[in-house]
C-alpha cells in the first residue's frame, strides 16, 4: 500500500512541477482572478436592481461563474495528460518502470484535478466578498464549493480518460469539452425538446362571475357566474425527463446548495430558483384542472408553496452526482485498459518512444 502511494505521489508531484515551471499556467490564473474580479464588482454593483434579495442573487451568479470558469479550464488541463506524453516520447519512459497503469492513471487524474482546483483557490476570496455582501450563509458557501470541487474532479477523469483512448491531444481535448458541453447544454436542449415532442391534452374547465356581479370597485354584488367555459389544449410534458435535468452539472449545484426563501416563500437566490423550477417538472401534469370564482372550495389548481414542491420531490442533486461519479469511473476504468502493458493493439501511427 506505501509503494502504491508513493509511485501515486510520484506521478502527482511530476505532473505538477511541469505545471508551476509553466508560465502560462500563472498567466491563466491571473487572467481567471482578474476575470473574477470584473464580475464580481460588476453583480455587486448591479445586485440593487434585485431589491433586497440582490446580495444572495450575487453570490449565487458567482459561484455558479465559477463553476462555468472550471469547466472551461480543467479539460485543458486533463484532455492531453496521456497521450500529450506519448506525442513527447515520455509515456513509454514510465511505462517500463515499476508503476502500474492504474497508477499512472490515478496520478495523472490527481494531479489535473488538483491543478483545476488552484483556479477554484484563486476564486475563494470573490467567493467570500459575494457571501459577505449577501449576507453570509456558511451552509450555502461551504455545499456550493463541495459539489464545485466534485464537478471539477468528474472532468478531470473524463479528461484524463479520453486522452488515454484517443491518439491525438487535440482530439481528445476537444472530445473533453464536448463531453462538458453535452452535460451542460445538451442535457437542457434535449429536455425541452423531449418535453415538446410528448405533449399531453389537458382538459381545463374555468368558471367566472357574470360581467354584472362585479361592480367597478371589484366588489362582487351578485354573486352569480357564466356557465362554465371548458378547453382543450396540449401542452409539454416534462415528468417523466426530468432525469436529463439531474445529468446536468448546473442544475446539481443548485439543487445541492440548501434553498434560502424570503418570508413569503419566494426564492432568494438563483440556486432556490432553479431547485424549484427543475423540482416542480417531476409532478405530473394535471390532465383535468377545473378553476371557479364562485366555488373555490372545487378548484383543483396546484397552488403549493415553493418548500411544499420542495418536500414532494426527490432531491435531484444525489441522483446527478452518481451520474457523474460513473462517468469517471468508467473513464479512468478505460484509461487503465488504454496504458496497459504490454500493449495488444495501438493506433496507427501511434509514438511508442
Amino acid at each position: 500500500m506505501k509503494t502504491s502511494a508513493l509511485a501515486v505521489g510520484t506521478v502527482v508531484d511530476l505532473e505538477l512541477r511541469q505545471r508551476v515551471r509553466s508560465t502560462a499556467w500563472y498567466v491563466l490564473l491571473g487572467v481567471s482572478a482578474v476575470l473574477l474580479l470584473g464580475v464580481t464588482l460588476l453583480l455587486l454593483a448591479t445586485a440593487g436592481l434585485f431589491g433586497r434579495n440582490g446580495g444572495p442573487q450575487a453570490a449565487a451568479a458567482v459561484v455558479f461563474f465559477v463553476l462555468l470558469l472550471g469547466t472551461l479550464v480543467t479539460p485543458a488541463l486533463s484532455g492531453a495528460a496521456i497521450n500529450g506524453d506519448r506525442d513527447a516520447g515520455t509515456l513509454a519512459t514510465t511505462q517500463v518502470t515499476l508503476i502500474h497503469g492504474w497508477q499512472l492513471v490515478l496520478g495523472k487524474f490527481l494531479a489535473a484535478w488538483t491543478a483545476s482546483l488552484a483556479f477554484l483557490a484563486v476564486a475563494i476570496p470573490f467567493l467570500l466578498i459575494a457571501e459577505a455582501f449577501g449576507g453570509a450563509d456558511a451552509g450555502v458557501l461551504l455545499t456550493s464549493l463541495a459539489v464545485t470541487v466534485i464537478e471539477l474532479g468528474v472532468i478531470a477523469a473524463v479528461g484524463v480518460g479520453l486522452s488515454a483512448v484517443i491518439a491525438r491531444p487535440i482530439f481528445s481535448v476537444v472530445t473533453t469539452y464536448l463531453v462538458v458541453a453535452a452535460l451542460s447544454i445538451g442535457t437542457l436542449v434535449a429536455f425541452g425538446l423531449g418535453g415538446l415532442a410528448f405533449p399531453v391534452t389537458v382538459t381545463a374547465t374555468d368558471e367566472s362571475y357574470a360581467s354584472g356581479a362585479v361592480d367597478d370597485t371589484g366588489k362582487v354584488v351578485h354573486p352569480v357566474c357564466d356557465p362554465p367555459i371548458v378547453e382543450h389544449y396540449d401542452t409539454p410534458s416534462y415528468d417523466k425527463l426530468w432525469g436529463l435535468l439531474a445529468a446536468n452539472p448546473y442544475v446539481v449545484l443548485a439543487d445541492a446548495v440548501p434553498g434560502r426563501f424570503d418570508a413569503s416563500g419566494n426564492p432568494k437566490d438563483a440556486f432556490a430558483a432553479i431547485k424549484v423550477a427543475e423540482r416542480t417538472v417531476q409532478i405530473p401534469i394535471a390532465r383535468s384542472t377545473y378553476s371557479s370564482d364562485c366555488h373555490p372550495g372545487r378548484d383543483t389548481r396546484d397552488t403549493r408553496a415553493p418548500q411544499s414542491v420542495l418536500d414532494s420531490t426527490a432531491p435531484t442533486w444525489t441522483i446527478g452526482l452518481l451520474i457523474h461519479l460513473v462517468l469517471a469511473l468508467v473513464a479512468l476504468g478505460a484509461a487503465v485498459r488504454a496504458v496497459r502493458t504490454p500493449a495488444r493493439r495501438l493506433a496507427r501511427g501511434t509514438r511508442i518512444a
